[in-house]
């Protein structure tokens, strides 16, 4: 089952399923978020960010020499 068609029902087994167990009123706002995550991440999927250069926070994993070169 996918998550657009994620019953309350199922999402209460899924978590109980892992150690999660939710109280009944929490069933259909869980489901609701799961739908919703699932839509924005297949919007993300069919962006093409080939040409997108990495963020600034990217250049937290470089080194020192290749900060100071990209920062002149």
């Amino acid at each position: 089952m996918s998550a657009p068609d994620l019953t309350p029902h199922e999402a209460a087994r899924w978590a109980d399923r892992h150690g999660l167990p939710l109280p009944a009123h929490r069933h259909a706002p869980v489901a609701a978020t799961a739908r919703h995550i699932h839509s924005v991440v297949a919007v993300l999927r069919e962006l093409d960010l080939g040409d997108v250069p990495p963020t600034a926070g990217h250049r937290a994993h470089l080194t020192e020499e290749e900060r100071l070169d990209a920062a002149v």
